[in-house]
């Protein structure tokens, strides 16, 4: 029986539970509003939150310097899926992002996610060459994969990666005049970028300006979605009584907006009770960042810090009706595989690191 507790108490030790619990609550709300959506949604995510779950207990045990050694092919391996998806993917919602094995759909540019931060860490703690050069580097390994993102074309997830990427950048120490030319040079290319993007995506960054330009064409996802959250009052109608989403009027109410489905169901109370859910675990992180022994691995947690916080910053804004609706998913909440399996690996790493931090102030208190 000793044994079985100091083998239990040893498997705890190497996880964070104060970034396990809350994920795992958010999990359950979505799972609860996915249940009230429609069951099918609920079992697949249930199936997909127990592989997550996996993914996390993996990688809390896996020396992240390992991750380090195989940086380039992590990288290439990146490079080459999303080139893999544009010539195989099959396209879900106007964007090509998908892989369809014998019904499973996976996203490679979610699913990525975690492991671009731990080479971009890794590249910029390397001390090779001038600061300059280095810096430059950093930005031209997240290009290629920002433009076969767009390709897809999937703005939202290409807007995390670029935004995601220069925090972490911009925390490796670099000269302040390098981020002032580096956000004056990206605001430059923003008319650029507009050029660009498809005809769907352009109309929903327009009618953002003025939301009732088109309720029933690109704005009517911002508009029902506001009405959702306004029906929802402050304690909400309950699991599954939200007429927005009973009576299908909020579209994509189990992904994109299942904020605004939570809102409605729960209140403002439930709603409340998610971001500050999200404020705790992006609080934690940012602990766990601040303490650790090297900078790769500040650099590394900061990297998920920025993955989460932008994805909330995007999604609840966008539900909101202060963003442009441009597809980002909440984390841990949104219905969806290949996100919820992102960031239970993201949040394992993050746990690793916890506990090697936990290690290394034991050996010096030792």
């Amino acid at each position: 029986m000793e044994r079985n507790n100091k083998g239990l108490k040893g498997f705890l030790r190497r996880i964070d539970l104060f970034l396990l619990v809350p994920s795992l609550v958010l999990a359950a709300i979505s799972l609860s509003t996915l249940f009230s959506i429609d069951p099918i949604f609920f079992r697949q995510q249930l199936i997909v939150l127990c592989l997550a779950l996996i993914g996390f207990l993996i990688f809390t045990r896996i020396d992240i310097t390992l991750l380090s050694y195989s940086s380039k092919f992590i990288y290439l391996g990146i490079i080459f899926l999303l080139i893999l998806v544009l010539i195989f993917g099959v396209e879900v919602n106007s964007s090509k992002s998908w892989f369809d094995i014998f019904g499973v759909r996976f996203q490679p540019s979610e699913a990525v996610k975690p492991f671009f931060i731990v080479v971009i860490s890794l590249f910029l703690t390397q001390k090779i060459g001038r600061r300059l050069y280095r810096f430059i580097g950093s930005l031209l390994l997240v290009f290629p994969v920002f433009f076969l993102i767009a390709k897809q074309p999937d703005l939202g997830t290409g807007i995390i990666y670029i935004t995601s990427s220069l925090m972490v950048i911009f925390l490796a120490g670099f000269p302040k005049r390098y981020l002032l030319l580096t956000l004056l040079g990206s605001i430059l290319t923003i008319p650029v970028l507009f050029f660009f993007l498809a005809d769907y995506q352009k109309q929903r960054i327009l009618t953002f300006f003025d939301v009732t330009s088109d309720p029933t064409g690109a704005s009517y996802n911002a508009i029902q979605s506001l009405i959702s959250i306004g029906s929802g009052g402050f304690f909400g109608k309950g699991f599954g009584q939200g007429t927005q989403s009973l009576l299908r009027f909020l579209p994509e109410q189990h992904t994109d907006f299942i904020f605004a489905t939570i809102s409605e169901d729960l209140g403002f109370i439930g709603s409340v009770a998610v971001l500050c859910l999200f404020v705790f675990m992006l609080y934690r992180i940012y602990k766990i960042a601040v303490n650790s022994d090297s900078q790769f691995k500040y650099l590394v947690c900061m990297g998920v810090f920025a993955l989460f916080f932008f994805q909330i910053l995007f999604n609840v804004g966008m539900n909101l009706g202060l963003m442009p609706v441009i597809g980002i998913t909440l984390p841990f909440v949104s219905y969806g595989g290949s996100s919820l399996l992102s960031s239970f690996i993201a949040l394992g790493i993050v746990s690793n690191i916890s506990t090697e931090n936990k290690k290394h102030q034991s050996m010096e208190i030792g």
